[in-house]
Formats: C-alpha cells, sequence, structure tokens
C-alpha cells in the first residue's frame, strides 16, 4: 500500500472533431478541473501533460504546453508518453510526486487533435519498432486486429456478431446520456448490423472511432484536500503500469513478441489480466468489491475481453453477461457508464484521464441520469503499445 492521494478536480473538453489544436481542448479541460477543485492556478505546483505525438513539438512537451498556456507561474512540468496508457502514467506520475512530497496539488491534462479516418504509423522505416511492424510487415491495422481478437472469440467461445453489437447498444445508450461525449444517439442491434463490414466479423459500429477531446485532473495529498476543505474526496488507491511476462502461449497483437531472454515460466494469466492483477494487490480489493468499471473498448469484441481480464467472469462468459444486461446501467456491475471509447472515440492521450473522470463523478453521486446507486469503487482498465499497462482504482 503506498498511500491514497485525492481527486480534489476533474474536467474535459467534449469529444468530436472540432479542428482546433489540441493545447485550446487541454486548456478548457484544466480550468474546468480546477475550478471543480475550487484551486487557483497559482495554487498548483506541478503540472503533468500527456504527449500527443502528432502535434510536433508542443505535443512532446505537453507539461510546458499546458503551463504555459495558462500561464507560466513556475509549476514544475513533466511530460509522459505511452500511447493509450498515457494517461495513466502521468496520473502515476502525479501521484507518486504527490506522495514523495514534491508536491502538495498536481494539475494533470490530456489531449489530442486527432487525424480523420484510422491511426496510421510515422513515416520512414523503423524495424525495431512493434508498431511499424505490424502495420508494414503484418498489415495488422487496429480495426484488422480488432477484427481477429473478434474471430477468435468466436472460434474459442462461441460468441456471435449479435453478442459484439450487444456491447454496442449499451454504450450508446449511457453515451447518449453524457454531455461530454461524441456520439450522443442511441442505436438498436439492427443498426449494428446495417453498418459497413470493416474487418470481419467487426462492422463500422462495433469499432470506435478518433477523435479530438480533453480531459484533466488536479490531484493532492490527502493532508491538503482536509485544509482545502474536502474531508471526503475521491481517491485513487492504486495505478498499475505493469509489463508483459514472457513467453507467452497466445499471441497479442500488436505486440508480437513469444520470448524473452529472462528465464521464466509461462504465467497462467493475460497480460491485460496481470494489469488488473496487480490493481487489485496495491488497492487491496478484489473485483467482487467493484461498483463499476471502465474498459478500453476499442471494439465491441475486446469489451468482453475486458470483463474477464479484470474477473467480472471467467475466461469465455463476457457474452453471457452483456446478454443478461449486467455490464448496462442499472446491471450488477456496470460497465462504460461514461459511454465508452464507442460514444467517445480515441483521443489517445486524454482517454485513460478521462475513464477516471468518469469514476469521480460517480463516486460522488454527481453523474446524473447515468450515476451507478452507491457507487463506492470503481476500476480503470486501458491498454498502450511496447507492452504498457494502465489502470487506476478510485474508491470513496
Amino acid at each position: 500500500m503506498t498511500g491514497d492521494v485525492a481527486v480534489l478536480g476533474a474536467g474535459m473538453h467534449p469529444w468530436g472533431k472540432w479542428g482546433r489544436s489540441f493545447v485550446e481542448y487541454g486548456t478548457v479541460a484544466a480550468r474546468a478541473a480546477l475550478a471543480d477543485a475550487g484551486i487557483d492556478w497559482r495554487q498548483v505546483q506541478s503540472v503533468v501533460g500527456a504527449d500527443t505525438v502528432r502535434c510536433g513539438y508542443p505535443g512532446y512537451v505537453a507539461g510546458a504546453t499546458f503551463a504555459q498556456a495558462l500561464g507560466w507561474q513556475g509549476a514544475r512540468v513533466t511530460s509522459v508518453y505511452a500511447a493509450c496508457a498515457s494517461g495513466a502514467q502521468a496520473i502515476n506520475t502525479a501521484r507518486s510526486q504527490i506522495l514523495a512530497g514534491m508536491a502538495d496539488v498536481v494539475l494533470v491534462v490530456g489531449a489530442d487533435s486527432a487525424p480523420k479516418g484510422f491511426f496510421a504509423p510515422a513515416g520512414g522505416d523503423r524495424p525495431d519498432d512493434p508498431d511499424w511492424v505490424r502495420f508494414r510487415v503484418l498489415g495488422a491495422t487496429n480495426p484488422a486486429y480488432f477484427g481477429l481478437y473478434a474471430r477468435r472469440r468466436i472460434a474459442l467461445y462461441g460468441d456471435s456478431p449479435e453478442d459484439f453489437a450487444l456491447v454496442k447498444v449499451k454504450n450508446a445508450a449511457a453515451g447518449a446520456l453524457n454531455p461530454n461525449a461524441r456520439y450522443r444517439k442511441t442505436v438498436s442491434a439492427e443498426d449494428v448490423a446495417a453498418s459497413a463490414v470493416v474487418a470481419d466479423p467487426l462492422r463500422l459500429l462495433d469499432i470506435c472511432a478518433t477523435s479530438d477531446g480533453a480531459a484533466a485532473l488536479v490531484l493532492s495529498g490527502m493532508d491538503f484536500a482536509r485544509r482545502h476543505g474536502v474531508s471526503d474526496p475521491v481517491r485513487i488507491r492504486a495505478v498499475s503500469t505493469v509489463t508483459p511476462t514472457y513467453p507467452k502461449t497466445v499471441l497479442d497483437l500488436p505486440d508480437i513478441a513469444t520470448d524473452s531472454a529472462a528465464a521464466v515460466d509461462p504465467v497462467p494469466h493475460t497480460f491485460r489480466a496481470s494489469i488488473a492483477r496487480a490493481a487489485y494487490e496495491e488497492a487491496g480489493i478484489g473485483p467482487e468489491d467493484l461498483s463499476l468499471a471502465e474498459v478500453y473498448d476499442l471494439s465491441t469484441a475486446l469489451e468482453l475481453e475486458w470483463y474477464e481480464d479484470i474477473g467480472l467472469c471467467g475466461t469465455g462468459e463476457g457474452a453471457k453477461l452483456v446478454r443478461e444486461g449486467a455490464t448496462a446501467l442499472g446491471g450488477r456491475i456496470p460497465v462504460n457508464v461514461s459511454g465508452g471509447l464507442a460514444s467517445f472515440g480515441e483521443a489517445v492521450p486524454a482517454q485513460a484521464i478521462a475513464q477516471v473522470c468518469e469514476l469521480t463523478w460517480q463516486l460522488r453521486g454527481a453523474a446524473g441520469d447515468r450515476q451507478v446507486p452507491g457507487a463506492r469503487t470503481g476500476m480503470t482498465a486501458n491498454q498502450g503499445l511496447f507492452g504498457h499497462g494502465s489502470a487506476v482504482v478510485a474508491v470513496r
């Protein structure tokens, strides 16, 4: 146990395709988080920015970029990049600074201006880059490996495209209630089935879009929170950023290696399961303690795998949960009550932070029509390229 840090404020810039600078989005989210916390910008002692590498020099130094946009005031700055896990890495960096006594109040910001269409690799030849390898050698675009995951579930567990469509229907219903979501329209299973095939068996409505957007958090030590008049804040209790253990008996694109120089035995659980396992161990809880979860639904089929990876059900039982309505609003263990990436799309550096924003509002009882009654404990689960794990446990 490393100790809790308080979430004093949460803020977002709505997701969409706005055609403006990521700096503008991040500044809006940061100011919203500061206002929510009741903190003056000049009180912030550190800024941790999650980098967006498509946006040139300012994106690569996001901490300083957001500090400059808010107005230089002497805060220390840090910039981090871990692909889709960037936001969780930024939260973990802020937490580490607070627990180490380096800062009382830290602002965490992630924002993106995403390109149109699906993500593509950066230019140039990089044969030692697993992202380049999977695009150029394997031809595995993101939708291609989403489709492979889906096909594997069909072959092993008997899942069907109809099961996958239920995930989209569930998340769209939640997203319709979220003012920050890009897509705020309910859909039916028939709508999913009628959308274009992208990577068989997945259709357009099975796969998340790319989006512009931003999210921010104001974190502090518990003593500062009490001095600030917040006696019972939402608290971050664990952040998991573990790496895979090799050898891996099942290929997990895009991280396609199967061996290692380390002499280790195969582990009984997958990489994604190990991400959640580490978070549970640090927080001193188990999946039975969760009130809700926000998971990385790059595709509808992948969300079903996360149910299993975070321990909500056994291997191969994810589709059963969604058929029963267990993971919908009002269900036994609601998942992606924000609407998930299905409703937001990917704004890569922001999405893991946005997940914690949703947990914050839920645990405060301030999520409006999408509120999970009596929510006390939540987990986020995300992932990043190059073996970056990402999970956060928040409690109240």
